[in-house]
Order: C-alpha cells, then sequence, then structure tokens
C-alpha cells in the first residue's frame, strides 16, 4: 500500500490508497460478521455450545458465535499442547525464528482487513485498528530478533579441566497460556504467544469475549504460516475457561492482561506445588503533569489524545492532570474546548477518533461516575451519553472532564472511560508525590520546558512507561523496540517489559550443563 506505515505515532492517514482499502474492508468485513467459530485443540476443530459479541459501534451488529470452551475441552487443550511441546522444542529455534517471521509478515499483509475486523469487533478507529495489527506483528518480529541476537540463548562456560565441556542454556517451560483482554485483542494475544512459541513453549490462546474474532486471526496466521498442530491452540468463553487454566496443573506458565483484581488472584494462586512464572500486566491510573514551563497547545493535545483515545479504554490511558496552578485556569479552558472539538465522526470512517465503550456495563459504569461527581465535584465538560447520528445505535459518551475533591475514588480507581479528573498544584514536587500516590505505576507524562523540571519527574516517576513533552500521546502509544511496555508497582509483576530487550527471557529458564568427558 504504497508503503505507508501506521503505528501509534500516526496522526493522521493521509495516504489515498490505504484509505480507500480500508473503507473497502470495513464492509467487506461486515459482509462476514456473525459466524460460527470453532476451537482448536491440536488439529481438532471443536463446535459446541456459543455465545454471541455484538459491535459497540453498532449493538445490533452480530461479531459472532463462538464455541464455549467447558472443562473437558481445557483438560485436552492441555492435552495436546503438552504432546506437542516436545517436538516444538526440539526443533531448532531458527527454525521456530522463521516460522514466526512468517506469521508476522501474514499479519501485516492483513493489517487493512484485519484491522477492520477489529473495529468491528471493540470500536477502535481506524488509524488504532491498523496500528494494533501492526503492532501484533511487530512484537512477533521483535523475539525473533530478540532469539537471533542471543545466538539462541546458549553460553560456552569457564572449566575446571580440558575435560570439562560447561554451557549455559535457556530452555523453555513447557505448556504456555495467554489470556488476553478486549482493549488490544490482536496485539496482546500475539505478542505473548510469539514470544512463548519462539522460545519453545506450546501455547494456549484465550481470548476476552469481546477480542475473540481478532483471536482467531492471529490464531490463524500462526497456523498458516507453519506452526504445527497442538503447538498452538485457542480456547474461548468466559472468566471460567480463564480460570480453569489458571488452575490447570498441566499449565506450565502463563501471560494475563486485565484487571488488578484477577491479576492479583491469579499471582497468589497459579503456583501451588511449586513456583511457576505469570506474567501480568494489570493496568493503571495514569498521571499527567503539566508544569508551568509547558507549552501548553503541547500539553492539552498530548492529554486530549492519551485520555479521550479508544474512548479512553487503554491500560494506559490518561485519567489524572495535574497542572502548574499558574497556568492551570488557561490549560483547563483549552482542555475542555480540545474535548468539546472530538468530531463526530464513526470511528470506521476517516478522521474518526472517539470511540464507544465496550458494552454496557461500561455504559452504566460512566453514568454511575458522573452521578457522584455530580454530587462531589464539577463536571467541567462532557458528562453524558451520545445519541445523535451514528451514536444512537452503538455505545458512546461524550469526552468528559471533571474536578473533584482530593478523596475521591476517581483519583485511584481506573475507569476505562474517556474521562480525565483535573487539579491545579504549587509546585512540581506536589504534582510528583500526588502522581506516585496510587498503588498503580503503569504510564506517566510531562510537559515542561525546563531541563532541570525534566530531570526531577524522570528521577522520582514511579512509572515503567514514560514520555516527555509528546504531542501523540501524553501517556500512550508505546510500539515495540521503541517504548518497551511494563508497569511498576501494582500494574505489572514482572519487571520486564513487553517489546523491549529483556521480555523474552521471561518465557525460558536457565540450565547450567557440565560434560565431563573421558580422557
Amino acid at each position: 500500500m504504497g508503503g505507508f506505515r501506521v503505528t501509534y505515532a500516526t496522526l493522521t492517514a493521509d495516504d489515498t490508497e490505504l484509505e480507500a482499502a480500508y473503507t473497502a474492508a470495513v464492509e467487506s468485513v461486515r459482509g462476514e460478521l456473525g459466524a460460527t467459530h470453532p476451537l482448536w485443540v491440536g488439529d481438532d476443530e471443536r463446535f459446541g455450545d456459543t455465545f454471541t459479541t455484538v459491535s459497540p459501534l453498532d449493538t445490533s451488529v452480530e461479531v459472532g458465535h463462538f464455541t464455549h470452551a467447558d472443562a473437558e475441552d481445557v483438560d485436552e487443550v492441555v492435552e495436546a499442547a503438552r504432546a506437542a511441546q516436545p517436538a516444538w522444542a526440539a526443533t531448532p529455534w531458527q527454525e521456530r525464528c522463521e516460522i514466526l517471521d512468517r506469521a508476522a509478515d501474514l499479519i501485516s499483509e492483513r493489517s487493512v482487513v484485519d484491522g477492520a475486523a477489529l473495529a468491528w469487533e471493540n470500536g477502535k478507529s481506524r488509524l488504532e485498528a491498523i496500528g494494533e495489527v501492526e503492532e501484533a506483528a511487530d512484537l512477533i518480529r521483535y523475539y525473533t530478533h530478540a532469539m537471533r541476537e542471543h545466538d539462541g540463548f546458549a553460553v560456552p562456560m569457564q572449566r575446571f579441566s580440558e575435560l570439562e565441556v560447561t554451557s549455559d542454556v535457556m530452555r523453555p517451560y513447557g505448556v504456555w497460556a495467554v489470556i488476553a483482554p478486549f482493549n488490544y485483542p490482536s496485539a496482546l494475544v500475539a505478542g505473548p504467544a510469539g514470544a512463548a512459541l519462539v522460545a519453545g513453549n506450546t501455547c494456549i490462546i484465550k481470548p476476552s469475549e469481546i477480542g475473540s474474532l481478532s483471536g482467531h486471526l492471529v490464531y490463524r496466521a500462526l497456523v498458516e504460516a507453519g506452526v504445527p498442530a497442538g503447538v498452538v491452540n485457542i480456547v474461548t468463553g468466559g472468566a471460567d475457561v480463564g480460570s480453569q487454566l489458571v488452575h490447570h496443573s498441566g499449565v506450565d506458565g502463563l501471560t494475563f492482561t486485565g484487571s488488578s483484581a484477577t491479576g492479583m488472584s491469579i499471582l497468589q494462586s497459579f503456583s501451588t506445588s511449586y513456583p511457576k512464572p505469570a506474567i501480568c500486566e494489570m493496568g493503571g491510573k495514569n498521571a499527567v503533569i503539566v508544569a508551568a514551563s509547558a507549552d501548553l497547545d503541547l500539553a492539552v493535545e498530548g492529554t486530549a489524545r492519551s485520555a479521550f483515545g479508544f474512548g479512553g479504554q487503554k491500560c494506559s490511558a490518561a485519567s489524572r492532570v495535574f497542572v502548574d496552578e499558574s497556568i492551570a485556569d488557561e490549560f483547563v479552558r483549552r482542555l475542555c474546548a480540545r474535548a468539546e472539538a472530538v468530531p463526530a465522526t464513526s470511528p470506521l470512517e476517516p478522521g474518526g477518533f472517539l470511540s464507544p465503550v465496550v458494552n454496557a456495563a461500561a455504559l452504566e459504569r460512566f453514568d454511575a461516575v458522573i452521578a457522584d461527581v455530580r454530587h462531589t465535584g464539577e463536571v467541567l465538560t462532557g458528562g453524558e451519553r451520545l445519541t445523535d447520528g451514528h451514536h444512537a445505535a452503538g455505545n458512546y459518551v461524550a469526552p468528559t472532564v471533571v474536578r473533584v475533591p482530593d478523596d475521591s475514588t476517581i483519583w485511584t480507581t481506573e475507569l476505562f472511560l474517556p474521562l480525565i479528573a483535573v487539579r491545579s498544584v504549587a509546585s512540581l514536587d506536589e504534582a510528583l508525590e500526588r502522581a506516585n500516590a496510587v498503588p498503580f505505576g503503569l504510564t506517566a507524562g510531562l510537559f515542561a520546558e525546563d531541563d532541570s523540571e525534566v530531570d526531577r519527574f524522570l528521577d522520582r516517576i514511579e512509572a515503567g512507561v514514560v514520555y516527555v513533552n509528546r504531542a501523540a500521546g501524553a501517556t500512550t502509544g508505546a510500539w515495540p523496540g521503541v517504548q518497551p511496555f511494563g508497569g511498576w508497582k501494582r500494574s505489572g509483576t514482572a519487571g520486564k517489559a513487553g517489546g523491549g530487550p529483556y521480555y523474552l527471557q521471561q518465557y525460558l529458564r536457565e540450565q547450567s550443563r557440565t560434560h565431563v568427558q573421558r580422557a
């Protein structure tokens, strides 16, 4: 498509060929929605009782009917993955890399069509949707690159005698489960699955219910690229299926992305008979700090994009902003104006930005939060459901800016809504204290032109992904190999970031080998 590439730093897509292809894909995908999708347990295609998902863009549109795995299916998918694992681990790592690279290329080739499918499924704008599918491919590529860079993680060691042959190798754990969220149903399946597979583990994909179609599309690319039956599998269903995988003794490691409550529960229950790796990314309550020296136009744009992009439903979304009191009134005025200027265009159309919230439960959560704000604080702009034009068919709410008391739970609770709370502060030190005063530590952003303020922010902020003066997103928009993505504190368990140089090693365990040969 003319070489134009969409990432999360892409602000506009001026490539007419890409726009035309995506517009056509939106219609072609709509004509294919509503199909029934099986489980894949090894090479066994299984149909059974189904659940149905609808599009948050238009709740009359059925995305698909997906087979709901039962306990027997979970037992058998673990058995299939375990049976396939020795041969996959014995496959030369170079060959595994080649297969996974082919899968990444297939995903990239299909980014427009699969992006349109993703948009119908969870409501992302065209730039966000295509960008996510491209991210899925780049995550896989980054992990094959890491495997090659480390020469398969086999290192000769020192020896005490000429008769000794010593080495240090990294080996797979065995069967790996990937439990993915609705908000990144392509990237957060492909990335962890790609890492698990290139490391020599077999993989069981369990997408979010509102992500099942995208999960199947990633699975399809992996299989078509040459990942053998049983090496990758997919089961669909609700929290019960995820829980069965978490508690299954045959699962050797897992990656989970979702709520803090669920992630903490997984940490406490996954390792029973012996420690097993659980990589959990558990969201955030991400702060933007606007210093007195900030470029206000830059700060407003970056904050708005992070707070309102994808309806605020990113774990990295900006939900709190602390602004120096000397510029607070002007910043708030401009931020409200920017929120009100978000175009009404459908996210399926060129220029569409505002996504719907994902389901009726999210609408109800929005209503409850707004009722609380009206009682205790002030809605500065927004605070209402949108029902005009195309909004009437979906789950739309207005971009919202609020001011609430310091004891409001809005400062500490992850909402997954296009809503941001603002507060003036007397100094950068106060802003940093308030930014850090939550159990989360995922992302954070600063707008400042003073180098000493930048240095203080970088030294003191408690977050795994930080940005300074970023118009494309004050707290959002990480990309593999550019901004590794992972959280501190209650936002992540591993201290290693996805798409970064230390991530792949988590899917491997170290073995020291000494072989004493006969003289």
